[in-house]
């Protein structure tokens, strides 16, 4: 396959442009690419080393530049180089002026800067790390979300996500015989959200778990009928407790946050 470079350059983090990047590249099939991922280039000096690389390997240029000094002397670069030029926030950004009437402010890194919103997602995170896997259930009312699933649902890896969303999430193991935490029902609590998955991929990915630690025995935690009721127990204790159910088995973690998002978008809208 032919080798294709793609330069990300930011004035942030890069989180955007990269994000953005990886979201459309992924509708291509069977590319080699590389990727020089660019971030915080904030001065000329700076941005001159830049287009010095991307004249070495020359590829395509997506920004997220909203300093229009830097902005002008990347563009003139690519234009030099013959190099397609693709601002990508560029149409946001005047959509958004268009109809709310007003100027951007064209400063970088505004969406990093530390707010309430930024202090909250910090919060958030300490929140998951400190109520993973059923710990701290003496203080899981504080949650906005609690998940529930039987093990390698994915549990903490979506609750991790929607921390960084803002939302304090705790996760529960659904064990066989193993009761709920006393309150867990209250109809005022965090919203409950069930996590299911497909038992044959289950056991697949507990028995890649396993090897991972060195244990290769043959035990309940991976025997199929045995992962199969368990899996029907809990959608039984999900359904009889009325909590959304969301179905993992070919889900990304983003995807399976997204979707709780939208059910606990809808549980605030009921309740105001």
């Amino acid at each position: 396959m032919t080798e294709h470079h793609i330069h990300l350059v930011s004035d942030a983090t890069g989180e955007t442009v990269i994000s953005v990047a990886k979201a459309c590249l992924v509708q291509f099939e069977d590319l080699q690419l590389i990727e020089h991922a660019w971030p915080l280039i904030r001065s000329e000096a700076q941005m001159d080393k830049v287009i010095e690389s991307i004249e070495s390997s020359p590829g395509i240029v997506l920004c997220t530049l909203v300093n229009s000094e830097l902005r002008r002397v990347l563009e003139e670069g690519c234009r030099r180089l013959k190099l397609p030029f693709i601002p990508v926030l560029d149409p946001v950004i005047a959509a958004l002026a268009g109809h709310l009437g007003t100027k951007a402010q064209g400063m970088p890194g505004l969406q990093h800067a530390m707010n309430d919103e930024y202090f909250k997602r910090i919060e958030a995170i300490q929140f998951v790390m400190n109520h993973d896997d059923g710990q701290s259930m003496n203080s899981f009312e504080d949650a906005d979300i609690v998940v529930m699933g039987v093990s390698r649902t994915s549990k903490t890896p979506v609750c991790v996500y929607l921390a960084n969303r803002g939302y304090k999430a705790a996760n529960i193991p659904v064990v066989p015989d193993c009761p709920l935490p006393i309150g867990l029902t209250k109809s005022d609590g965090p919203m409950i959200v069930g996590l299911t998955s497909d038992p044959q991929r289950l056991v697949q990915i507990r028995r890649n778990r396993l090897r991972m630690l060195n244990e290769f025995e043959e035990t309940d935690y991976v025997d199929l009928e045995t992962v199969i009721a368990e899996v029907k127990a809990a959608r039984r204790m999900y359904a009889k407790n009325r909590w959304p159910v969301i179905d993992v088995t070919r889900k990304s973690v983003e995807e399976t946050a997204a979707a709780i998002i939208q059910h606990y978008t809808k549980r605030m809208e009921q309740i105001s």
